[in-house]
């Protein structure tokens, strides 16, 4: 029986094309596909033929649906180092990522979460398409919006990123172009055609990527986020969590009370910690800075409750239930969140010397 590798490369032409490879599994991270990817990017950084890369995932559905939760929290609570190799290599290929030399172009057609926003929003190119659907909801399962979350959610314009970073709101092509998440917008059966484009083109930096994809992009309709993007800008610029639950409170409107609702389903602790993660960001200077102040955060998130809940409620037995702990915005102090921040001493941090 031959089994087909996790991620896929191959120089097509003048590109490096790198291809998630686990469509059954929505192209869902793992450990090797990280520490593979890293790899390629290594190779291709230093070989003449490899102008650009682009990166795709396989199948109808999914660029990449995020990594393996349920797996992290079994290896947790069974005492193993599992959790902490797949944070650490994944972390490490954000990086590789953001600092690679070559243009790096993204072609996110289909669902894009969690870790599948860490293996494109580093990059130089992000194409969306009418499948597109992009979210951040780690708040729901008791964790953060990491991956560089940190680093991009506190740059997009006004609040949107608290907005998206606290709900996990689920946005589509219209919206992500209209943040600048998107670069460009194409037609999903253009892809293969795109890649084809890339790859025939005599790319040799950003401008020339830029002027291919300008060749496919299409504008996209209204977006409909713009429609509250005052309310956010407003709102969700609250001294806390609990500032921004009031004032969608006070507001009183459809939209606010729908997104008053959702806040009150969310992890309190992982509220209150990505707000921090996300005014802590906003004053990092670079994204390195930010990776190892995530890692130090999951960590820390792990040997507490509220993601092993989180995973048990929404991904093993399904009740949507979750039973956070503490319960309350109120019952998370202060001095619990700092902590989250705490560095892990030198053995057991993010081990950036391995990028060199």
């Amino acid at each position: 029986m031959t089994t087909e590798p996790e991620v896929l490369f191959e120089i097509k032409g003048g590109i490096g094309l790198i291809t998630l490879n686990r469509p059954k599994a929505l192209n869902s991270l793992t450990q090797g596909m990280c520490n593979a990817i890293r790899a390629g990017l290594k190779d291709w950084e230093r070989d003449p033929r490899v102008h650009a890369v682009v990166v795709v995932g396989a199948g109808e559905k999914a660029f990449c649906a995020g990594g393996d939760v349920v797996k992290v929290s079994t290896s947790y609570k069974e005492g193993t180092d599992d959790w902490r190799g797949f944070f650490h290599d994944e972390y490490l290929m954000n990086v590789a990522i953001d600092e690679f030399k070559k243009p790096y172009v993204s072609l996110v057609d289909g669902i894009c979460m969690g870790g599948g926003v860490g293996v494109s929003i580093p990059g130089d190119f992000w194409v969306a398409t009418e499948k597109t659907l992009f979210a951040m909801p780690e708040t729901g399962l008791g964790l953060i919006p990491d991956v560089g979350g940190g680093w991009f959610l506190p740059r997009l314009p006004g609040e949107a990123g608290m907005y998206l970073a606290l709900t996990g709101a689920r946005l589509k092509a219209a919206d992500l172009f209209a943040l600048g998440i998107a670069t460009h917008v194409v037609a999903s059966a253009d892809v293969p055609a795109l890649v084809q484009a890339l790859a025939d083109a005599d790319i040799h930096c950003g401008n020339c990527v830029k002027g291919v994809l300008a060749k496919f992009h299409k504008e996209p309709d209204p977006a409909p986020l713009a429609a509250h993007m005052d309310q956010i800008d407003e709102i969700f610029a609250g001294f806390s969590v609990e500032d921004i639950i009031a004032g969608l409170k006070a507001d009183g409107g459809e939209w606010a009370v729908k997104e008053y609702d959702l806040l009150l389903t969310k992890s309190p602790t992982s509220m209150k910690v990505t707000f921090e993660q996300l005014r802590r960001g906003a004053a990092a200077e670079t994204f390195r800075e930010v990776m190892l102040m995530e890692y130090r955060i999951v960590t820390h998130i792990l040997a507490g409750n509220d993601f092993h809940e989180g995973v048990r409620a929404i991904l093993i037995d399904k009740d949507q239930k979750p039973v956070w702990s503490p319960a309350t915005l109120a019952d998370v102090s202060d001095k619990a969140v700092a902590a989250h921040f705490e560095p892990l001493g030198s053995a057991a941090e993010l081990d950036l010397a391995r990028l060199g």
